[in-house]
């Protein structure tokens, strides 16, 4: 009975090759893309008016994955009021993932990481520029693209070591002092990201 079951099963997968192909393959489309199933069902509730602007036609056209590794990782590094990098080619970029340090080369499979607090790092061939994250999200796209969106970020060597230790000590303190759940998750915050800050300093 058993075998009857995956001779049927094998027998539907070769049938349908270009489903499973599909589903194998599947990427950014290379051009834009309208929503035809929401402007259908608009244009059904709402013939007279014309359909509004959908996400997916406002998203820019990835370019489609290369077929040979490429030799440079496109970076684009955004804060919430400035872009610190746009397009640009580098060596990899190292960055603080929840799970750890994640290195990011050319041709690195798909990924979204969550970021925590700490380093930064854009490889350039011998140049290397650092940066401190406090918290964000990691983008790494099939086609050797990743874009990375950080609450905030600054350079590792605008960092003032006396405040990172005067900060790390005064939220110690609220740390140890703190009454209510909120003072102790607000503490605790503190006390992270100054610790990062500190560690991004001496090591």
């Amino acid at each position: 009975m058993l075998r009857h079951a995956a001779r049927r099963l094998a027998s539907r997968a070769a049938a349908a090759p270009t489903a499973r192909r599909a589903l194998a393959t599947a990427e950014v489309p290379a051009e834009a893309a309208e929503d035809s199933m929401f402007v259908e069902a608009w244009k059904k509730v709402a013939p007279n008016i014309e359909p509004p602007a959908t996400p997916l036609s406002m998203m820019q056209p990835r370019p489609a994955t290369p077929a040979t590794l490429p030799t440079k990782l496109t970076v684009n590094f955004v804060l919430p009021y400035k872009s610190e990098i746009a397009n640009k080619e580098v060596d990899m970029v190292i960055v603080p993932a929840t799970t750890g340090q994640m290195g990011v080369l050319p041709g690195h499979v798909a990924t979204i990481a969550e970021l925590k607090p700490g380093v930064l790092s854009v490889h350039e061939g011998n140049d290397v520029t650092k940066y401190f994250v406090s918290s964000g999200f990691a983008f790494v796209h099939a086609n050797s693209i990743a874009d990375i969106v950080a609450v905030e970020a600054v350079p590792v060597d605008q960092i003032d070591s006396a405040l990172v230790q005067k900060g790390l000590a005064e939220f110690t303190a609220k740390l140890g002092s703190a009454s209510t759940d909120l003072e102790k998750a607000e503490a605790q915050i503190g006390v992270d990201v100054h610790s990062a800050l500190n560690a991004a300093l001496t090591g």
